[in-house]
């Protein structure tokens, strides 16, 4: 399937601004830092996940579904942004969340709420270790999501599973076409990237920002912040991603494992728990360039980010670019206190 010719519904305010971070600069004292501003595509807060329910809808909709189903964590930015697709294209937006549902929903789940999904959780059994509960609740969850499908199907729906994160081939177009938006906005301010940094969770993002690189020939290196999974894991997932893709697209390409830079020492006791420098990011970049992270992704790349900064990982004649995947809701679901005990 060639890129130009994939079928598209428009949900995203495009092209998100591209901007240099000359306080963060300034303050780490280290190379040029430019960011791109994926948490502005527009739909309800906005973030990356926007650019791929353009295609995954319209897939939807090609399929004559009437349900759209998926899952994530009780904060999920996917899970949001899928709700509010759904509702945009007059859709039913069925969730399944993996955790046990909370007394009060904030952040991310109260959007959803606000935005009227059918929301169901999942959990895992007691006494399990971070990383084996959240196995266990994942593969729940993708059993809940084809239970209700079944559901729905009996009584005459069409459903349409979403996979979490939006992982599937059809949605790679949506960075494969942000790495041509951005390639093209850098040659406009006349700045050539070294390097570009991912918060990086289903790596499906990570993964498309490769291909993208690589097909369009940009110069730059992607660089993956693990926010939820071992680096081994993440490379074994982007290369099977890779594969697909690059035979759905057609492209004549071959990127090795060995290309892959992946760090998962920001990662913290887990996934959507907050680090202590995840938090201490989002308050320097609020506090140098009044952006606002999020402790799940972006914090804890940003935090990746300025670590290898003040390691000496890029020298001071790079352009590193930084990728504000959104996940601003999510922000609402801390308060004072916990950001006052990890600064």
């Amino acid at each position: 399937m060639k890129l130009e010719q994939m079928p598209r519904v428009r949900l995203a305010a495009l092209p998100t601004p591209l901007e240099d971070m000359r306080n963060l600069t300034a303050k780490l004292n280290g190379p040029r830092l430019l960011i791109k501003r994926d948490d502005m595509t527009g739909l309800a807060f906005g973030g990356n996940k926007v650019r791929k329910l353009e295609f995954i809808m319209a897939d939807a909709l090609k399929q004559n579904a009437d349900i759209i189903i998926t899952s994530g964590g009780v904060q999920t930015n996917h899970g949001r942004l899928t709700v509010a697709a759904a509702k945009k294209l007059g859709l039913k937006p069925v969730l399944v969340l993996t955790g046990e549902e909370p007394k009060e929903y904030t952040g991310n789940l109260f959007v959803d709420y606000i935005l009227g999904a059918e929301i169901h959780f999942v959990t895992a059994d007691s006494g399990l270790s971070p990383a084996e509960a959240q196995k266990q609740q994942r593969a729940r969850g993708e059993a809940k999501a084809l239970e209700i499908k079944a559901k729905y199907e009996a009584q005459g729906h069409k459903c349409y599973i979403v996979p979490r994160g939006g992982r599937m081939p059809v949605a790679t177009a949506g960075y494969l076409n942000a790495t041509l938006e951005m390639y093209k906005q850098l040659i406009e301010m006349n700045v050539k990237a070294d390097y570009l940094v991912v918060s990086t969770g289903s790596t499906s993002t990570t993964s498309s920002l490769i291909l993208g690189s690589k097909v369009f020939n940009t110069g730059m290196k992607i660089i993956g912040i693990s926010v939820s999974r071992p680096a081994e894991e993440c490379k074994d997932r982007i290369m099977d991603e890779l594969e697909k893709d690059i035979a759905y697209y057609g492209y004549d390409v071959k990127i090795e494992r060995d290309e892959l830079t992946i760090f998962d020492n920001y990662i913290g006791p887990g996934y959507s728990i907050p680090t202590p420098e995840g938090i201490q990011a989002i308050k320097l970049l609020a506090e140098s360039e009044a952006i606002m992270l999020d402790y799940a992704y972006t914090g804890k790349g940003m935090s990746g980010l300025i670590d290898l900064v003040k390691k000496g990982y890029f020298t001071k004649d790079d352009v590193v670019l930084f990728l504000h995947t959104g996940g601003t809701a999510g922000l609402f679901a801390l308060d004072k206190e916990t950001v006052e005990q990890n600064l």
